[in-house]
């Protein structure tokens, strides 16, 4: 017999084993006996659907996604945005949802099953969750050139897999005994694919009697396309806002890498409910919250001025003919036409943005200031900038040193920030944008955020959590710098797990083809933390990462030794210190940024 189960949907970073529950409710339904094999001729997905994991709450029997007759409520997913028949967009692929009514076959329990899939890109998405514990599988890429490729693919457990990597929590279930509280998880997972090479099928994997079910919704090919990040942001956590009720942002940022047809990511990560925009534009800045002249509006799926983002999904402009000067301030404004009273955040900003009066409505063409009395040092919901064209993405991944923690506000004195001013002040190389994507608080193997719900925690969740929406489906990335782990040392991670979670990181980055490049954590003597014992961590994290000689990672660089006081290495040389001991001020920020060789930042090279 063959063991069969249910459905789940949303992001997540594709996880090891290691870090997935192993088991997890639920019961296993075996198929009937002389059912057919699965068609080896590939037939659109929802030809394969074979299993119903959504009912509406009138009727609960009506699905039974686990074999144990529960399932998601109807009511829940249209509350979050994930109605039937719509398009989501999630870690930069757009994926729709199963066009099927409550209680009707809406997933397909994988079994070897071959789906007609088309495109060109660097991943596959896949909406997936486990039932019967986490599934896992090997499956097939066939591509039109007749080659092939195989991907590893895990689907966390709908009831117990971790919510630090979700898209969307559900706060109900649906049983025989009628609702009960969840939540139950939606994920999405993502697999490389071959670098050009047009997708024409994919073979799902085999199912596995010992290992729970693997339930698939939607496949698709994420194609960042020709375009390069000019500026970024990390979703840090979920807070309370306001309320804000009609009222519009006006943010501020600085572009790295300029050019032309500029379009903005809108995200709303861990958010339970949909958010609303009404309208956006972009503008040079010119004073305070003033433009240089009248902004340029931005229109949403193919020329409409607002969009509605499902909760845990983005949101990306159209391309508009806007020109993105390099080392700028920019103002992005945003329209929130409804009453929004918790937001998806980047905590320090270390930039002042704006707030327009309550319900003072869109106010997003406005080339004066006036209409903003109001400052904040957040960046709500906006999470990147880039331009049309260019040599693609260098993503630093990292911590509050990365974050510009201690930096002067509205300078741009962030390391990324020297980095990128480097980049585009040469001849030799490309001109490649520099994404910060440092959290402060962030560690590398455990979440400080949990994931999920509103939380006055803003430290994000771990790097390996956040890899695949904050590095792997970035605009062309190119190379990830990771500076990472004081915060794991400082806060009881041995180095063994800390080496371990950074090997991990870099085998990941690397099956997408990125080049990887690690930086040596810095010394923090004197903060109120650091004792001897987290620094005999940190030195042997050091050791491993002085050692590698390319074994695992394409390059070091040794921020350690740039930072470090020659007389007493295990503190910050006193010119550096911001005066906290942990953080470099903006002399150490600069003298990061420009230690860098940046040939070693240069995909390719090893």
């Amino acid at each position: 017999m063959r063991v069969r189960r249910r459905w789940g949907t949303a992001l997540t970073l594709l996880l090891t084993a290691a870090a997935l529950p192993a088991t997890g409710p639920g019961t296993a339904t075996a198929a009937p006996a002389g059912a057919a094999r699965p068609s080896p001729h590939p037939l659109p997905l929802a030809r394969h659907f074979d299993n119903r994991a959504v009912s509406d709450n009138s009727a609960p029997g009506a699905a039974d996604f686990d074999g144990a007759g529960h399932s998601l409520s109807a009511q829940d997913l249209a509350a979050a945005g994930w109605s039937p028949g719509s398009v989501l967009t999630l870690d930069g692929t757009r994926l729709g949802l199963p066009r099927t009514a409550p209680g009707a076959p809406d997933n397909v329990v994988a079994d070897g099953q071959t789906v007609a899939v088309s495109g060109r890109g660097e991943a596959l998405t896949f909406l997936v969750a486990g039932t019967g514990g986490t599934a896992a599988g090997t499956g097939t890429v066939r591509y039109r050139n007749g080659s092939r490729s195989s991907y590893e693919l895990t689907a966390p457990d709908w009831r117990s897999g971790p919510l630090s990597t979700k898209a969307v929590a559900l706060p109900h279930l649906n049983g025989p005994g009628g609702p009960s509280a969840g939540p139950a998880r939606l994920y999405a997972v993502t697999v490389p694919l071959r670098t050009g090479r047009e997708v024409a099928s994919v073979v799902l994997p085999a199912a596995d009697g010992a290992a729970g079910a693997l339930h698939v919704f939607a496949v698709a090919v994420r194609d960042t396309g020709h375009r390069t990040g000019s500026w970024a942001s990390s979703t840090a956590g979920y807070r309370a806002v306001g309320p804000w009720t009609d009222r519009t942002l006006r943010l501020v940022v600085h572009s790295g890498a300029g050019g032309p047809r500029a379009r903005i990511r809108l995200a709303n990560t861990f958010a339970g409910t949909p958010v609303d925009i009404g309208a956006a534009s972009i503008a040079v800045r010119g004073d305070g919250a003033a433009a240089d002249r009248g902004p340029t509006p931005l229109t949403f799926g193919r020329g409409k001025t607002g969009t509605r983002i499902p909760a845990g999904a983005e949101a990306f402009s159209d391309p508009v003919d806007f020109t993105v000067p390099a080392g700028t301030d920019l103002l992005v404004s945003i329209h929130l036409p409804g009453t929004v009273t918790a937001a998806p955040v980047h905590q320090e900003a270390a930039q002042l943005s704006y707030l327009s009066a309550a319900g003072s409505g869109n106010r997003t063409a406005d080339a004066g200031g006036t209409a903003f009395p109001e400052t904040m040092t957040v960046w709500p919901f906006l999470t990147g900038i880039d331009v049309q064209g260019g040599p693609g993405s260098i993503v630093a991944l990292g911590d509050s040193i990365t974050d510009g923690v201690k930096s002067t506000s509205g300078t741009n004195r962030r390391w990324p920030d020297v980095l990128a001013r480097r980049f585009q002040a040469q001849q030799a190389l490309p001109r490649y944008g520099v994404l910060n994507h440092g959290i402060s608080a962030n560690r590398i193997v455990t979440d400080r955020y949990p994931g999920d719900g509103v939380s006055t925690d803003t430290g994000g969740v771990s790097a390996q959590h956040r890899l695949e929406r904050d590095v792997l489906a970035q605009p062309s990335a190119r190379t990830v710098v990771v500076f990472e782990g004081i915060n794991d040392v400082r806060w009881g991670t041995s180095s063994d797990e800390v080496i371990a979670g950074l090997r991990a990181l870099a085998r990941r980055a690397h099956e997408r083809g990125l080049r990887v490049v690690a930086a040596t954590i810095a010394p923090c003597e004197g903060y109120h933390d650091c004792t001897p014992a987290v620094d005999a961590r940190r030195q042997a994290v050091n050791a491993f990462l002085r050692a590698d000689h390319g074994a695992v990672f394409d390059a070091t660089l040794d921020f350690d030794a740039v930072v470090r006081d020659p007389q007493r290495p295990q503190r910050m040389l006193p010119a550096y210190d911001s005066g906290d001991h942990l953080h470099p001020g903006d002399a150490g920020l600069r003298a990061l940024g420009e230690s860098v060789d940046l040939r070693a930042l240069m995909p390719g090279r090893r």
